[in-house]
C-alpha cells in the first residue's frame, strides 16, 4: 500500500479534530439541562426546610405525647397513695380510734424503703391533736395544728399539702372518711434537698428532662422534683396539670435529644444532599432526553393510536359488563300492599370489569318483607359469579329463617365452609309495614338513609364484621320505628367513597342532595346517582328506597 501524502495526513487530522471538537459540543449542558439543575437545586431547598420545619413539628408532637405518657404515670399514683390513707381513716372512724388496730393496719406501709415515711392519726375538734404517730415523726408536728384543721376541710378526697420551706421539705397527704368523722389520717414523704428524684430512671422519663411543681403555677417555691439544676427550663417544652386528688401537679418536660432518632434530626442535611445528586442526575437525564425527543415524539403518535384502539374495546367491554350485571340482579322488584319499593344500579364508568354489588326485595308471610343490599369485593367476572353465589345463598337462607341476624349468621358460616379469598358486606332489614318498622342487621354494610318530610338521618345500627370473618350466631339486631310516608334509602359505599375523602363527608353529601331533591321513589334515586356518581367513579352503586304510603 502506498504510503499517505502529507497533505491526506494533515486532511486526516483536521476531520479527526472536527471529530472530537463535535464531540465536545454534543456534551456541553444544554439549557433544558441547566435548567433542569436550577429547578431541582430549587426543590431540594424547599423540601430541606420543609424537611426541618415538619422535623420541629413531629418532635413538639412527640414530645405532647411524652408529656402525657408521664403525666398518666402520676396519675396512676393516685390509686396507690390514697388507698392505705383512705382505708386507715375509714378503719379509725369504724372503729372509733382503735389505736391498735390501726397501728396494725398501717404498719406494712410505713418505715425506710416502703411507700411512706411517716403515718399519723389525728382526732378533729377545736385543736386537732394526734393520737399516734407511726414510722418518723414530722419536722412540725406541733405546729400541724393548722394544717390538719385545714385539711380536714375537704373529706372523701385525698389532699395535698407541701411543706416546701423546711429544711427537710416533705409532701404531705391527707384523708378524713366523710364530712361526719372524727379522725383524718395523715402520711408524709420526704423530698430530696436538691429536689432530685430516682424518677429519671423511669422509662416513662428516660430520654426527658423533666420539672413538676405543687399546684397549677411553675414558680420556684412550689417546685417538688426535677432533673435539671437551673430553672426555668428554656427551649422546646410541653406542660401539663395532671389532677391529684384535690390537688394537681404541674408537669414541665423538655426533651434531653432527639425524640424522633439521630437519623431524622439529619433528615434535612441528607435531603440536602440526595437533591443535588438527584439534581445532578435530573440535568444529565434532561441532556439525553432532549436527544431523544423526536424518537420520544414517535412513539407518543404510536401510543395514542393504540390508547385509541383500546379505548374503543373498553367501551365495548364495558357495555358488556353493564348488560351482564343487570342480568345477574332482579329484573323487577315485587310489589308489596302499602309500600313504594325502587331500585337502582349505576355500574363503574372507568373500566369494564363487572362488579359485585345487588340487592332484593323479598316477600314474606302477611305484612312483612326483607330488604337485602349487599357488596362483593373486588371487580371482573369472579365478582360477578360470587355476588350471585352469595345472593342466591341468601334467597336460600332467608326461606328457612327470615330474621336478619340468623341469615347473615348462616350467610357468614356458609362462605367461611368455602376455600375464597374475598368477603363481602351485607346489610339485611325485616320490613313490617302496618308497624311501621323496620329490623336490621349488619354485616359491614354502611347504615340505610331515613328521609322523614325535611328531616334526613342515618340509622344508628350496630355493624359487625363482614361476611367471611367469624361472627356470633345470631347477629346482633337493631329496631327502628318508621314515620309514617317515610322513604328509607339503603345503598352501597359506591355512591359515598371518594379518594382521599373521610366516609363522614361522603355520607353528609348524600343526606344534603337526599333532603335537597324534594323527589321521592325512583325520581329520588335517579337524582342521586346523577349528583353523587363521577364519570371517572371507579365502583358500581347499588341504590334501593322503600317508601311508606300511610
Amino acid at each position: 500500500m502506498d504510503a499517505a501524502t502529507p497533505h491526506e495526513e494533515g486532511a486526516t487530522g483536521e476531520r479527526d479534530a472536527g471529530e472530537n471538537a463535535g464531540a465536545a459540543r454534543r456534551w456541553r449542558p444544554s439549557a433544558a439541562a441547566l435548567g433542569a439543575f436550577l429547578v431541582a437545586a430549587a426543590i431540594t431547598a424547599v423540601l430541606s426546610v420543609t424537611s426541618l420545619i415538619l422535623y420541629k413539628h413531629n418532635e413538639r408532637r412527640l414530645l405532647n405525647l411524652r408529656a402525657r405518657e408521664v403525666s398518666l404515670v402520676l396519675s396512676a399514683a393516685v390509686t396507690s397513695v390514697q388507698t392505705p390513707v383512705a382505708s386507715g381513716a375509714a378503719l379509725a372512724d369504724s372503729t372509733a380510734g382503735d389505736l391498735r388496730r390501726f397501728r396494725t393496719f398501717m404498719a406494712p406501709f410505713v418505715g425506710t424503703g416502703r411507700q411512706f415515711a411517716s403515718i399519723s392519726l389525728w382526732r378533729l375538734g377545736a385543736e386537732p391533736r394526734p393520737l399516734v404517730v407511726l414510722g418518723a415523726t414530722p419536722q412540725s408536728l406541733p405546729q400541724l395544728g393548722p394544717t390538719i384543721q385545714r385539711l380536714a376541710r375537704r373529706s372523701d378526697t385525698l389532699n395535698l399539702t407541701g411543706m416546701l420551706e423546711r429544711a427537710k421539705p416533705s409532701l404531705g397527704f391527707a384523708y378524713r372518711a366523710g364530712a361526719s368523722s372524727n379522725y383524718l389520717v395523715y402520711a408524709e414523704n420526704p423530698l430530696p434537698a436538691n429536689r432530685r428524684s430516682k424518677l429519671e430512671s423511669n422509662s416513662a422519663f428516660s430520654d426527658l428532662n423533666y420539672v413538676i411543681y405543687l399546684g397549677r403555677s411553675q414558680r420556684n417555691r412550689d417546685l417538688l422534683l426535677s432533673s435539671v439544676k437551673t430553672l426555668p427550663v428554656h427551649g422546646l417544652q410541653s406542660s401539663r396539670v395532671v389532677p391529684f386528688g384535690s390537688g394537681a401537679f404541674t408537669l414541665v418536660v423538655t426533651p434531653r435529644g432527639s425524640l424522633s432518632g439521630s437519623f431524622f434530626d439529619s433528615v434535612p442535611w441528607i435531603t440536602a444532599l440526595v437533591g443535588l445528586l438527584v439534581a445532578l442526575f435530573a440535568a444529565a437525564l434532561t441532556d439525553r432526553l432532549v436527544r431523544g425527543r423526536r424518537r420520544a415524539e414517535q412513539l407518543a403518535r404510536r401510543l395514542d393510536q393504540v390508547a385509541s384502539e383500546t379505548r374503543e374495546r373498553y367501551i365495548e367491554q364495558r357495555s358488556i359488563a353493564q348488560t351482564l350485571q343487570h342480568e345477574l340482579l332482579p329484573q323487577k322488584l315485587p310489589e308489596m300492599a302499602g309500600l313504594r319499593v325502587n331500585a337502582r344500579y349505576v355500574p363503574a364508568q372507568a373500566g369494564g370489569d363487572i362488579g359485585g354489588d345487588w340487592y332484593d326485595i323479598v316477600p314474606l308471610d302477611g305484612d312483612r318483607g326483607l330488604l337485602v343490599i349487599g357488596d362483593v369485593s373486588g371487580h371482573g367476572v369472579q365478582a360477578a359469579t360470587t355476588m350471585a353465589l352469595v345472593r342466591h345463598a341468601t334467597l336460600a337462607y332467608v326461606a328457612e329463617d327470615y330474621r336478619p341476624g340468623v341469615v347473615l349468621a348462616k350467610l357468614s358460616d356458609f362462605v367461611r365452609s368455602r376455600t375464597n379469598d374475598y368477603f363481602a358486606t351485607v346489610l339485611c332489614g325485616l320490613i313490617s309495614v302496618d308497624e311501621h318498622r323496620v329490623t336490621f342487621a349488619s354485616a359491614g354494610h354502611l347504615a340505610p338513609l331515613l328521609l322523614n318530610g325535611e328531616e334526613g338521618r342515618f340509622v344508628k345500627l350496630e355493624p359487625e364484621a363482614p361476611i367471611g370473618f367469624p361472627h356470633g350466631a345470631p347477629l346482633r339486631e337493631t329496631t327502628v320505628d318508621v314515620p309514617a310516608a317515610a322513604t328509607l334509602v339503603a345503598f352501597t359505599d359506591g355512591l359515598v367513597e371518594r379518594r382521599g375523602e373521610v366516609l363522614d363527608e361522603g355520607l353528609e353529601r348524600l343526606r344534603s342532595a337526599a333532603l335537597a331533591a324534594h323527589m321521592r321513589d325512583a325520581q329520588l334515586l335517579a337524582r342521586l346517582a346523577e349528583e353523587l356518581t363521577s364519570e371517572d367513579h371507579r365502583d358500581d352503586t347499588a341504590l334501593v328506597s322503600v317508601r311508606w304510603q300511610n
